[in-house]
């Protein structure tokens, strides 16, 4: 694929390689397909893991810069190729180390894949958040500046790296900075010293 020979579109008809064999269902048994689908972030040995599993070497063939991370953004729609559980492992690897996020982008990841983990990462945190303090996250208070909408956000952002304009819409507070005003004001009146909410801090906190 490289060197322009096949397509990655047509890299299966190509009778030189060994790839054709190992989609096959009498695979022979020198083939072992453990390695090379663990290599691609453990996809599974199915066919459609062998269809995904092309796709990732297309993108990994791909020279120019423009088509390569057009590739990626195809092929990582719902954020990321390879298993359940490759995906959990790298998840919480990017909720730990803000350094991984580089190799998250090489597996596959675009922008907007970013912004969805990360949004799943948050919406985890909150749930949290809202059992330590003991409200009910789907019965909050309407108004935007309902104490408990406020000590939420305030955890969050002292526990967390959320954004003021996600607290903003999950929460129903308005626009961005006003959840930074709420939240200023929370912590201007005391609110992070009380023992419910340090409490509620050690329960969130890693």
């Amino acid at each position: 694929m490289r060197a322009r020979v096949v397509p990655a579109e047509r890299v299966l008809e190509f009778r030189s390689s060994s790839l054709r064999r190992f989609v096959e269902k009498e695979r022979p048994r020198a083939l072992e397909a453990a390695t090379v689908l663990a290599e691609s972030g453990g996809l599974p040995d199915t066919p459609a893991g062998w269809r995904r599993y092309v796709e990732y070497l297309g993108v990994l063939a791909e020279e120019e810069t423009k088509l390569r991370q057009e590739r990626f953004g195809r092929l990582s729609r719902g954020w990321v190729i390879g298993s359940a559980e490759f995906k959990a492992e790298l998840k919480q690897a990017l909720a730990e180390d803000g350094a991984v996020r580089e190799r998250f982008a090489l597996l596959g990841a675009d922008a907007g894949a970013h912004r969805a983990v990360r949004a799943e990462l948050w919406e985890e945190k909150l749930g949290v958040a809202a059992r330590a303090l003991g409200l009910p996250l789907d019965a909050l208070p309407t108004p935007k500046s309902a104490p408990e909408k406020v000590r939420l956000a305030a955890l969050m952002k002292t526990a967390t790296s959320v954004s003021n304009a996600w607290l903003a819409e999950r929460l129903k507070m308005g626009e961005p900075a006003s959840v930074s005003q709420y939240v200023r004001r929370f912590r201007l009146g005391g609110g992070l010293e009380k023992r419910a909410f340090k409490q509620a801090l050690s329960a969130i906190k890693p």
